[in-house]
């Protein structure tokens, strides 16, 4: 991964690259982790050598699991990151394009990198935090507990 924070007035503006090999959804993780992020957007383009996205199944309060076990563009990677319990956590979404045209989408599980991922970070000056809602089975943006 390579990354650069971009000058900026206001809000820090960070570029992350993604490397041939490395898990998309790790390094944006292992980002937020360092740069201790409480709230952030995340827009990004590339290309994997294969992914899995996933499509959240409420009755088993847990992700189903969608492999594209083929090349793929990232056309486009739009999320967010906010405070859990444990840390910075990203919440990605992804729209793929395979070969013939066709799209597979979802949450970002995991995704091998392949030429390279292109993203960009904007961290705002709030603290976004997650509530778990063990009844749903996810953690959820918390409007309340958000410091403006």
């Amino acid at each position: 991964m390579k990354t650069t924070k971009l000058p900026s007035d206001g809000e820090a503006v960070f570029v992350v690259i993604g490397e041939p090999g490395e898990d998309a959804f790790q390094l944006l993780s292992d980002f937020a982790k360092s740069n201790q992020l409480s709230a952030a957007q995340i827009t990004g383009v590339g290309a994997f050598k294969r992914a899995t996205v996933g499509w959240f199944d409420r009755d088993a309060k847990d992700y189903r699991h969608i492999p594209v076990d083929q090349q793929c563009e990232l056309l486009s990677l739009v999320g967010d990151i906010a405070l859990a319990d444990n840390g910075p956590q990203v919440h990605a979404h992804v729209v793929l394009g395979l070969p013939d045209g066709t799209t597979r989408g979802g949450h970002l599980l995991s995704a091998e990198v392949w030429p390279t991922l292109e993203v960009i970070i904007r961290e705002t000056p709030a603290a976004l935090r997650k509530t778990s809602h063990p009844d749903l089975g996810l953690a959820l943006i918390d409007p309340d507990r958000t410091n403006h």
